[in-house]
């Protein structure tokens, strides 16, 4: 394929403090995000807020993330991989900070239930504006001082930061529930480890010694994008696996956000009291993700292919499960199995939409599949008005939208044809780490 006919020029080992820097920025912006999810319904619950409005909170973050997503790649080859980290980090810290501060005025009844929310609403925007710089600064930073033949390693490691956070974020957040501050504790305690990772970078992170220009022979070796082509919303090579990322992001998001009011229903106890059941919930999915992404797709060496439609498939089944479900146990196996399925999926539009393109286009899909990966979660609104109309309408639409994503998988031609080789560790952690979020904006 030419993406893979070019290699990169010969780069300089990563130095082990700077892996050990590096994963502590992926896991604290990982752990921040799903710490927060898992507090939002107990958050929203509590300051009178509906759970419409709930959801919402995420929407405009998510489209400040699409949007700042592609400029924040192409400003870290400007300024460099270091800065745009410190940004990243120090947008999070103020948004959670600033999050911490509105829930505390809310649950003190200082402003109306409306007002705490746009200001809510409008500090979260800030993460989705100035967070999303760390994520394309992260990937870069690794990729400018590891040879092609170590990458995998060294974007698997990366990725394993991610998955971390995500398993730990709802178990830490409930702990950070202290009597004083109360559902505004887990928010200052994630600022505060952001802080902490912010003065880490600055002090001990050594700037990426890329080099901004390409030479002579990186530009033989590629020549670049056919004549023609235009941005990658519209290219026909690239176009399929967006339309069906979004859908399967859009959904995964959908699932993410109303399983913790669904629990907190399926139970009938208050929102605190629901806390450990939504992390438990929430953990086992971390780890059926992670079981795919790091066991299943290894072992079997599956291939874009192939990812792609079995990642829909037990995505479906997953959210079938969940909409019948009778009781909590039944909700938390089926959550892990569309978990497991979403595993599948996102690697395998990723590595798929990386296949399609050229060495020298890497930078410009990476940023739209960041864009789709964002911008899908203003639907979360919608889902959450039909759970609250039938519990059970959202992941009936979420198995409905899986399967016809199944069908799209094996008519579209260059779904059909996402085959090159077997998806490595290396597509894996980059389709986690452009997750952050979703859930992460």
């Amino acid at each position: 394929m030419a993406a893979d006919a070019a290699s990169s020029t010969p780069q300089s080992a990563l130095p082990k403090r700077a892996v050990a820097i590096i994963i502590g920025v992926s896991a604290a912006t990982a752990l921040g995000n799903t710490g927060l999810i898992s507090v939002l319904p107990a958050i929203g619950r509590s300051l009178a807020i509906p759970d419409e409005m709930v959801v919402a909170i995420f929407s405009l973050s998510a489209i400040m993330w699409a949007i700042a997503s592609p400029f924040w790649a192409r400003a870290s080859d400007r300024f460099g991989r270091k800065p745009l980290m410190m940004c990243g980090l120090a947008g999070f810290m103020v948004s959670m900070i600033l999050c911490g501060a509105v829930v505390s005025a809310g649950l003190r009844h200082l402003a109306t239930p409306l007002i705490i929310f746009i200001l809510f609403l409008l500090s979260r925007a800030l993460f989705g504006l100035f967070g999303s710089a760390s994520n394309p600064a992260t990937q870069a930073y690794v990729a400018d001082h590891t040879p092609r033949e170590q990458r995998t390693q060294s974007m698997a490691m990366l990725a394993g930061a991610f998955g971390i956070g995500t398993v730990v974020g709802p178990f830490l957040a409930p702990l950070f529930i202290y009597p004083v501050i109360g559902l505004a504790g887990p928010l200052f305690s994630f600022a505060l480890i952001a802080a902490a990772m912010l003065f880490v970078v600055w002090r001990y992170l050594p700037e990426s010694a890329r080099k901004p220009a390409e030479t002579p022979e990186e530009a033989a070796q590629d020549p670049g994008p056919p004549p023609g082509v235009g941005p990658m919303w519209r290219d026909p090579r690239v176009v399929p696996f967006l339309i069906y990322g979004f859908i399967v992001a859009t959904c995964q998001t959908a699932q993410q956000q109303t399983l913790g009011f669904l629990i907190i229903d399926k139970l009938g106890v208050s929102p605190l009291a629901a806390q450990h059941p939504i992390a438990i919930a929430m953990a086992f999915g971390a780890v059926a993700g992670l079981l795919a992404q790091w066991g299943v797709i290894r072992m079997f060496e599956m291939t874009p292919r192939q990812l792609l439609r079995w990642g829909v498939a037990c995505a479906a089944l997953g959210n079938l499960i969940v909409a019948l479900a009778p009781d909590y146990s039944t909700v938390v196996a089926g959550y892990a199995v569309a978990s497991l399925g979403f595993g599948f999926a996102r690697p395998g539009f990723t590595a798929g939409s990386s296949l399609a393109v050229t060495w020298r286009e890497q930078a410009r899909v990476a940023g739209a599949i960041a864009a789709v990966n964002g911008i899908n979660a203003v639907f979360a609104p919608a889902f959450m008005a039909l759970y609250r109309a039938f519990h059970a309408a959202p992941f009936l639409l979420n198995m409905a939208l899986m399967l016809a994503m199944l069908a799209y998988a094996f008519l579209s031609g260059p779904l059909r044809n996402a085959d090159a080789e077997p998806a490595t560790r290396a597509d894996t952690a980059i389709a986690t780490l452009e997750k952050s979020d979703e859930s992460g904006t």
